[in-house]
């Protein structure tokens, strides 16, 4: 059954799909009729964010996908895999903006129309709430995928309040400024690669198995220490899979103990960690006996 952590990220992602066609088709239109490539690449990119969010959104179905024969660990990293794209959607269409704004800046054209910069203003707001909408998202489900998706949406703000800027520097000026709004649009590539950027590195991270933030970590140690005959704790390893992390742990018990009671403990250290940690999926816990433990260094 869906998780609710990736039900929400489905529900944020497939949010942002419909408010981007929506001003994609808006910006695209204005643009046009308002002589503005400025406002034409940020239509470009948002016609690039539906289809990047549609990478998220798949990615964030396979990722929910239970364990099977040929995925024994499940397909959680599909999640991180969906960043990746994302990021590099959002390197190519920074490429591509930036080719056309230097291309326009030398072509001599009109200013664009006042209009123009109404319809910005409402794309600067809609597009900063559903960057904070999907990202709240995206940090409550420790989704990857689902923060980088919204990471577009701030890109996409960005660049039209830059587009903002030079339009309204290209009115103002009058002749001589008409291509203000295309070296706005030309300024905003580097915050475009800047975010493509912050979304890779994360998201291949993740895919390398890299450890997770350390209050996680210690949270889950401090967890399995609170159990009542947990001497110390040799081992504790972390890995993130999709919206879930599973935890492979040593726990040192009394030597001296039944199999079956530092059985029991293991299983209460399970519990007490999943309890306290609701992304836990899975504890693989293995009982070390204390005085096989004294001869080795390296507790947690």
């Amino acid at each position: 059954m869906m998780s609710e952590h990736a039900h929400r990220g489905l529900r944020s992602t497939l949010v942002g799909i419909l408010v981007n066609f929506a001003l994609a088709m808006v910006k695209g239109t204005a643009g046009f009729l308002g002589n503005s490539y400025a406002l034409i690449a940020d239509a470009v990119e948002s016609t690039i964010d539906i289809f990047s969010s549609a990478i998220v959104w798949s990615g964030l179905k396979i990722s929910t996908r239970p364990p099977d024969a040929s995925h024994p660990y499940g397909y959680g990293k599909a999640e991180p895999i969906a960043g990746m794209v994302v990021s590099l959607a959002l390197i190519a269409a920074g490429i591509g903006i930036a080719v056309q704004s230097v291309a326009e800046i030398v072509t001599p054209h009109h200013s664009p129309a006042p209009f123009t910069l109404a319809v910005l203003i409402v794309v600067v707001v809609v597009k900063e709430t559903l960057f904070r909408f999907v990202f709240s998202v995206g940090e409550s489900t420790q989704s990857t995928a689902v923060k980088g998706d919204a990471w577009h949406h701030r890109s996409d703000a960005l660049t039209s309040a830059a587009a903002f800027v030079g339009i309204l520097v290209s009115l103002i000026g009058g002749q001589g400024f008409e291509s203000a709004d295309d070296w706005a649009a030309l300024i905003a590539v580097p915050v475009i690669l800047f975010n493509a950027y912050r979304i890779f590195i994360p998201a291949i991270n993740e895919v390398m198995d890299s450890a997770p933030p350390d209050n996680i970590h210690e949270t889950i140690c401090e967890a399995a220490r609170r159990v009542e005959g947990v001497v110390a704790l040799e081992k504790c390893l972390v890995r993130k899979m999709g919206f879930s992390y599973y935890v492979d742990l040593h726990v040192t018990v009394d030597g001296s103990l039944s199999v079956r009671k530092g059985h029991d403990i293991g299983r209460t250290v399970r519990q007490a960690i999943r309890k306290q940690n609701t992304h836990v999926a899975d504890v693989l816990v293995h009982v070390e006996p204390s005085d096989l433990a004294d001869e080795r260094p390296g507790t947690v």
